[in-house]
């Protein structure tokens, strides 16, 4: 049997601040001055919830934000990708990128088969990409990635996504099967709260992903006060409080459902037309009558829905016009943000993403979503890192090492940053880990970690207005269908000096026009098309570059010149 880590200890949680939670000032808009006080930081980065924010042990506002890498899940019992790619590498690259939690799908069977001592090494890792991987039993390659990840100031969240180590685990309905057990399913979470209840890398649990079932199937999950086997609710409070009782201070994530009774409709019902039906895990309208009960420790308690576009599932809700609006009122706000616009509980959308440029109505949806992520500053998961996803793509390409940098620029508004640095979970570790130039910690968000490398001796000097015109725009279409297409604008900077703001204009023939836009403001759709920055992509340092992408309505066309003017 494999023997429990020794992990190093380097911090203990304090009562006092604890305490303090209670009466801490809210600093939390990115953008405004950080604290003034000089307390320590906590010396321990658990996380609890207050109203719908999820707070450090001083009671600071943190934001969750990140993305999702599976195969844990899977046959192959490690990370997808460990064939080709450097897992430190990947891990580092999440970190510099702003990912501050990384969620990872696991399956109950392979926790089994840990906690019984039976882990293995997996012919899914490729030790010439990862010698420091070699002779690793699956356990022994993720106490590695939390080490990683301990070193680069992010955060983990395990979530069992399925009870069998099955590729397609996820479809089945429920969190037990076959030889699984709900027990056993208990068990399992709990030999994971044992094993890792002294190291605060492992912050949050997600008790099991996408919990679905429709009307008159067979198994199938439900949301009520009974204490039936298919009744989530009672799953997730029971798992959640046995996990609990070893790890008070883990954050534990219940999702959703798929349908819900309509008033007047019990759970008896075969009828479809009976229920709500949303995504599987989206439907938490049962939280209202029954929420989750956590006992002593309901301040761990964070409800996660997931939320997809047409892309993934043609929804009833996309075969209309729709805009952030509509699908805020229609779908969000029953199904789910009721919770945070009532202060009842803080939400993690623990999936959401796809592919861009297909359908305007899936771009349209992917950014609807980002901004009300943005607007209300919800935590989430972004799915998923893994270009090998079938319906959705990854943040990488099929090289696990190039990230898809329009489906980037779309998520990094929704991640944590503040006056241009993203920001760790970690109150000593900067994200991106020590020396980071891109990350800072949670100390030095907050004014109570002194900053990791030392001030320069002189004042800088103040920047002088930079010159006008030093950018150029390159535009370059990147497929196109029957009336319409997709494209993207890289801007440089082509001067000295960072620039503050940016203006891109061309022209197309009559009939094209910009119809959607991303990472940037049209100012006019055509043909004589305007685009100008947004806020977090104005500033450009000497040589470096932005891009935004948009999809085009009528031919696709290169215009003969694309001019660029800075602020």
């Amino acid at each position: 049997m494999f023997s429990a880590p020794r992990w190093t200890q380097r911090r203990k949680r304090l009562a006092a601040v604890a305490a303090a939670a209670l009466t801490a000032p809210l600093l939390w808009a990115v953008g405004t001055t950080a604290s003034t006080a000089q307390a320590a930081a906590p010396t321990a980065d658990w996380l609890h919830t207050r109203g719908n924010q999820i707070v450090d042990e001083a009671g600071n506002p943190v934001w969750l934000t990140g993305t999702n890498w599976f195969g844990f899940n899977a046959t192959e019992r490690v990370f997808h990708g460990l064939w080709s790619a450097n897992m430190t590498e990947v891990t580092k690259s999440m970190a510099d990128r702003g990912i501050n939690i990384v969620r990872v799908p696991i399956s109950a069977q392979l926790l089994l088969e840990w906690k019984a001592g039976q882990a293995t090494v997996s012919s899914g890792v490729n030790t010439y990409a990862n010698p420091e991987l070699a002779g690793k039993t699956t356990l022994q390659v993720f106490d590695a990635f939390l080490a990683l990840c301990e070193r680069f100031g992010i955060k983990v969240m395990l979530d069992v996504h399925s009870a069998e180590a099955d590729n397609s685990g996820h479809i089945y309905p429920v969190w037990w099967k076959g030889s699984i057990t709900s027990e056993q399913f208990y068990q399992a979470w709990e030999w994971v709260a044992t094993r890792y209840r002294s190291n605060d890398t492992l912050v949050a649990m997600d008790v099991k992903n996408e919990p679905h079932g429709k009307a008159g199937e067979t198994p199938r999950a439900k949301w009520d006060s009974s204490t039936d086997q298919d009744n989530f609710k009672a799953a997730c409070e029971t798992a959640g409080r046995r996990i609990l009782a070893i790890n008070p201070n883990v954050l534990i994530l219940c999702e959703g459902i798929e349908i819900y009774p309509k008033d007047g409709a019990n759970w008896s019902s075969a009828a479809g037309t009976d229920y709500y039906s949303t995504w599987w895990g989206g439907n938490l309208r049962g939280a209202a009558a029954h929420p989750v009960n956590l006992g002593a420790n309901a301040d761990q308690l964070v409800y996660s829905p997931h939320d997809y576009g047409p892309l993934v599932f043609n929804q009833p809700w996309f075969d209309k016009p729709f805009d952030k609006a509509s699908l805020t009122a229609e779908v969000w706000t029953p199904n789910w943000l009721y919770l945070h616009d009532g202060n009842t509980a803080p939400l993690l959308i623990g999936e959401w993403g796809g592919r861009l440029g297909q359908d305007p109505r899936q771009d349209k949806w992917m950014t609807a979503l980002r901004d009300v992520i943005v607007e209300k500053r919800l935590h989430q998961t972004f799915w998923v890192l893994n270009p090998n996803s079938g319906d959705t793509g990854g943040l990488l390409l099929d090289d696990w090492k190039t990230w898809d940098e329009q489906k980037y620029a779309l998520l990094k508004p929704a991640l944590w940053q503040y006056q241009s640095k993203f920001v760790s979970l970690d109150h000593q570790v900067r994200l991106g880990g020590v020396g980071s130039t891109t990350g800072i910690s949670l100390g030095e968000r907050y004014g109570t970690e002194p900053p990791s490398s030392e001030p320069p001796s002189t004042p800088p000097a103040m920047p002088s207005e930079p010159p006008a015109g030093e950018c150029s725009a390159t535009l370059r279409t990147l497929g196109s269908w029957t009336g319409g297409f997709q494209a993207e604008v890289t801007v440089h900077n082509t001067g000295s000096s960072a620039s503050r703001g940016w203006t891109v204009t061309w022209t197309y023939p009559s009939g094209t026009t910009v119809a959607s836009l991303l990472n940037g403001v049209l100012t006019s759709p055509g043909p004589n098309v305007g685009v100008r920055n947004v806020d977090h992509n104005g500033a450009i340092a000497p040589g470096g570059s932005v891009t935004f992408g948009f999809i085009g309505s009528g031919a696709a066309a290169t215009p003969s010149a694309v001019t660029c003017a800075r602020t």
